[in-house]
């Protein structure tokens, strides 16, 4: 690797994982305007769309057009990985707070390593198993120390969000393939097009449109959320990716929950106490031994 890429790849990557765990904040933020989950997302895609959209077309310049089955699997990617996903993430973010939340999406390697067990009969190793382990008891952790604060609010919160990490779980697990035909960023593009029509839908049906009379507070956030939490962040990890490669992009990343973590001492006034700081440790220890692990032969 050439030591003038790795620099700057490393940096690439580091923004990229802060400005993700950055929308966390952003959407606690907007909570306190009173706006609902429906409507935020609904502003975030907005804002998101021309965006991805030119990203779709940057990306597939020069290449052939996209056949009817990549549209429907794109369509399929797009509704698992970036609406449902999403969705089920604002919905969450009501009930938790940031911390928790970005320490159960971080169990995203590990779902993927679950899938690939039950549903394409990988063998697993002890050293998988003790890192599944480690990292369930972080988030466990944090997940009972809540739950004795904010009571059975926790629990739904964190039943969202689970669910939101598997449902991005799936988008990992069968978009490689697509990846390597169409490439990383046109998938990202057109995926992410098809969640923004998705949520602009879901506004129109389940809310009249007075719901989009909102605080400006709420259009300032939901323009961050869209740019710099949600635009910059892909874009820079897929730089990270080409000049350092995936894996220690990822690692890198593990700074992801920390970030999240100091920004909500610092912007939402979420205490930092023993509880946060040892979970954290577990589930990026956890993820750490994940990804030292080679894979067997004849693995994905």
């Amino acid at each position: 690797m050439p030591a003038a890429a790795l620099g700057p790849g490393l940096l690439l990557a580091a923004a990229g994982a802060i400005a993700f765990s950055g929308k966390a904040i952003i959407v606690k933020l907007a909570y306190r305007y009173g706006v609902d989950a429906v409507t935020l997302i609904m502003y975030r895609m907005l804002f998101a769309l021309p965006l991805f959209a030119a990203l779709a077309w940057w990306a597939g310049r020069g290449k052939p057009p996209l056949t009817r089955r990549d549209a429907l699997v794109i369509s399929g990617l797009g509704f698992s990985g970036y609406y449902l996903a999403s969705y089920l993430d604002f919905l969450g973010l009501q009930y938790i707070s940031a911390s928790l939340e970005r320490l159960i999406l971080y169990l995203n390697p590990t779902l993927v390593l679950l899938f690939g067990v039950l549903f394409f009969g990988q063998k697993v190793r002890a050293q998988q198993l003790l890192a599944l382990a480690v990292s369930y008891a972080g988030v466990l952790l944090v997940f009972g120390h809540e739950l004795t604060i904010t009571g059975p609010y926790t629990a739904l919160g964190a039943a969202l969000v689970f669910g939101s990490a598997v449902s991005y779980a799936v988008y990992l697990v069968y978009s490689g393939q697509e990846v390597q035909r169409l490439g990383a960023l046109r998938l990202t593009g057109w995926a992410t097009l098809v969640a923004c029509v998705l949520c602009l839908l879901q506004f129109l049906l389940l809310r009249p449109l007075s719901a989009a009379v909102v605080a400006p507070e709420v259009l300032g956030l939901s323009v961050l959320n869209a740019t710099l939490c949600t635009f910059a962040p892909v874009v820079m990890v897929m730089l990270a990716i080409e000049r350092v490669g995936a894996t220690m992009t990822a690692q890198v990343g593990m700074i992801g929950p920390l970030s999240t973590v100091l920004l909500g001492v610092w912007l939402l006034d979420e205490s930092l106490n023993a509880w946060i700081v040892a979970g954290t440790v577990l589930v990026l220890l956890g993820v750490g031994l994940l990804a030292r692990v080679r894979p067997n032969i004849g693995e994905a």
